[in-house]
């Protein structure tokens, strides 16, 4: 009985604390599988939670997904925010080690954020779409504010389009990089820097 007890208590946990665990069972199992094939009964039980409970949370399975996916794109961004000052090269070495140390360890996230654009849901696409523009926005910024980037701006478009593009790029290296290769950490973060600098150079 006094087993049984401590057992409840230690999964009683604060809001806080239940979504963030409900949000990583959730980026586990959509890394796992395509987003028709994971149900919120799978999330609860691994979870130890009540559907009730879940749906408490997130009222629908594409709500929930969603706040995956939000929660992937807001913790890449902040990891990898801008620093004043700091020149555009320092920074793009800098991020992509903090990147890349974050595709490893967060794996599952990583990947279920990228599943997102082929999930069937438009209302989950949005977000997704509206995460990589975060991302690009971001980068963006950087290099504008950059004295030998800079300059680049009087083409815009061409920026932006070369920007987007090496987000696809790094992506796929990414996702590759996770499934099965013999390229280190270091090896990855020069190649997608060399792909940066030489689409816009």
């Amino acid at each position: 009985m006094v087993a049984k007890q401590g057992e409840r208590t230690r999964r009683r946990l604060s809001t806080e604390a239940r979504r963030e665990q409900l949000l990583s069972v959730g980026a586990r199992l959509f890394s796992e599988s395509p987003y028709d094939e994971v149900w919120i009964e799978q999330v609860a039980e691994i979870a130890g939670v009540s559907r009730g409970l879940l749906y408490h949370y997130f009222p629908t399975k594409r709500d929930f997904f969603a706040a995956v996916v939000e929660r992937e794109s807001e913790r890449m961004l902040q990891m990898t925010a801008a620093v004043p000052g700091v020149p555009a090269r320092e920074q793009l070495t800098a991020g992509l080690d903090t990147y890349l140390t974050y595709v490893e360890a967060h794996a599952h996230g990583f990947r279920a954020f990228h599943r997102a654009d082929a999930a069937g849901d438009q209302a989950v696409r949005r977000v997704y779409q509206r995460a990589l523009a975060a991302q690009e926005r971001q980068i963006l910024l950087a290099l504008a504010a950059d004295p030998e980037f800079g300059p680049l701006f009087e083409q815009r478009p061409v920026v932006r389009l070369a920007v987007r593009g090496w987000l696809a790029f790094t992506t796929a290296v990414c996702l590759e990089w996770l499934r099965d290769s013999e390229l280190t950490r270091e090896q990855v973060r020069d190649l997608c820097a060399r792909a940066l600098l030489g689409v816009i150079a």
